[in-house]
């Protein structure tokens, strides 16, 4: 569809951008990256035909841009430029219809019922339609954008050009903008080439990205492959960390502002728990980096209020997440910043120390009960009764944990549970095999991501061996209490 072949270029004999050479087939969303004078906008300029190349060419449909006329191209090709301040004060109806001009043949111009037709099917894209009488200049600039792309989509293009789409737009509007055309090029066939600022934005949507520096390409791949923390960092001159989506098989960057002052050291431990019948409490004078099973707060995120609540062996809920918010918010919780948890177990046969060496340590806080003690190995298929049960464990760590460390983490605190309840001799009554947990446990693990960074958390390491033994110890010492109650 669009190629360029090792494209110069720039203004008044001065190349901008140089030795730029890619190939963009039918229907594909493509993106260009690069910082404030990278070249992106030269690049798009030459690829509308705008100026011309230095050295190389620029090929559509295997046939030179400088060949066509400018109406001929246009059939091929429509531009979105950067929203700039408009003279005419035509109406939005006048100003989309423009976009029709390409198609249209010799002097006396005729409207059809087909030009009638694909006006109102962009204006309907663009979500324009009810305000398609006012004066485009009377408009938001978001709403402005809007207009500017159904003129160019009136083009009937198979190649839009567009620099910096979603600028001017709220959130709801980006992401329908950006929804219809990566529509419009998986469905239609329409190719897409987009200048992008918003890193996020491209990886969502691009099928690939070219990354421009200095005027040259410094990568060209799928998303994955030029949203890298080290090209970013040296491109853009930021830091930067790479994670992935949560929902999409897209990576996304976030920065990392400066420290504004020094944050004092914290030490979790002992001193700030609470417990009382009804819940274990514990409150962090900072947010933590956590990863849980809990009821609420799950997953991977940044808490400070963690709860473990004491619940009636015989509890059914049909929404325990919505009841569990509930019980928060009646207690004066922030449900933002809080991991929940809950146990049919008494809350004073709690087990909690802290395990230290000479530069990590680690507050471990344990509630265990084993009335549904499941051996893991061969649980499928059984029905088992609601009785009493639950290991919660609660890991506090005093460093700076890296994700692998948070994963070595809770594989080392199972292993080590499953450990307690072995020489424990604790069983699955149904299976009468030795249980390796029971069928509601949670976990949590929290580090305050201060001081000595652990990159590691498994039985080899200082940090796991801690793990190991406190979990252990705790596990037990939390189950003997139980079954002695």
């Amino acid at each position: 569809m669009l190629n360029l072949d090792h494209v110069s270029g720039g203004y008044d004999g001065q190349p901008v951008v140089q030795d730029i050479h890619f190939s963009v087939s039918p229907g594909e969303f493509f993106g260009i990256l690069g910082p404030n004078g990278s070249g992106k906008t030269t690049l798009m300029k030459m690829i509308s035909g705008l100026i011309p190349c230095m050295s190389g060419s620029i090929q559509l449909n295997n046939q030179n841009i400088r060949h066509f006329s400018r109406k001929a191209l246009a059939k091929k090709m429509a531009v979105l430029p950067q929203l700039t301040a408009h003279t005419f004060s035509y109406t939005v109806r006048e100003t989309v219809a423009l976009g029709r001009y390409a198609h249209h043949e010799g002097f006396f111009q005729t409207w059809t019922p087909e030009d009638e037709h694909v006006l109102q099917t962009v204006m309907a894209q663009t979500n324009i339609t009810a305000f398609k009488h006012e004066a485009v200049q009377e408009l938001s600039g978001g709403e402005q954008q809007r207009v500017f792309l159904a003129q160019a989509l009136a083009q009937q293009p198979n190649l839009l050009l567009l620099d910096e789409p979603t600028n001017h737009l709220d959130l709801a509007y980006q992401k329908n903008l950006l929804d219809l055309l990566k529509k419009g090029a998986e469905q239609e066939g329409l190719t897409v080439v987009s200048i992008f600022h918003d890193l996020n934005l491209a990886s969502l949507y691009c099928d690939r990205l070219l990354l421009l520096h200095e005027g040259r390409e410094r990568a060209l791949a799928t998303p994955d492959g030029v949203l890298t923390e080290d090209l970013i960092q040296e491109v853009y001159q930021a830091e930067v960390k790479k994670h992935p989506h949560p929902e999409v098989a897209k990576p996304q960057m976030y920065l990392l502002p400066d420290e504004a002052e020094t944050t004092e050291e914290v030490t979790i431990g002992p001193s700030m728990l609470d417990i009382r019948p009804e819940h274990i409490t514990l409150t962090a004078p900072i947010p933590l980096r956590t990863i849980s099973s809990g009821v609420c707060g799950a997953g991977i995120g940044w808490h400070r209020d963690f709860v473990n609540r004491h619940v009636l062996c015989d509890y059914n809920c049909s929404d325990p997440e919505g009841e569990m918010r509930d019980y928060l918010e009646r207690n004066g919780f922030d449900t933002s910043r809080t991991v929940g948890m809950m146990t049919a177990v008494q809350m004073e046969d709690a087990a909690y120390g802290v395990w230290e060496n000479d530069y990590i340590s680690v507050f471990t806080v344990v509630t265990a009960g084993t009335g549904n003690a499941t051996d893991s190995a061969r649980a499928a298929g059984q029905t088992r009764p609601a009785v009493q049960g639950t290991i919660n464990i609660w890991l506090f760590v005093n460093g700076y944990v890296t994700e692998d460390a948070f994963i070595q983490a809770i594989m080392t605190a199972t292993e080590a549970k499953a450990q307690a309840l072995r020489e424990l001799g604790i069983k699955d009554e149904t299976t009468g095999t030795i249980a390796t947990g029971t069928s509601t446990d949670s976990i949590l693990v929290a580090a305050t991501q201060q001081g000595e960074t652990l990159p590691y958390a498994g039985t080899a390491t200082e940090l796991g061996q801690l793990i190991g033994k406190s979990v252990y110890a705790e596990t037990k010492k939390a189950i003997q209490r139980y079954q002695a109650g």
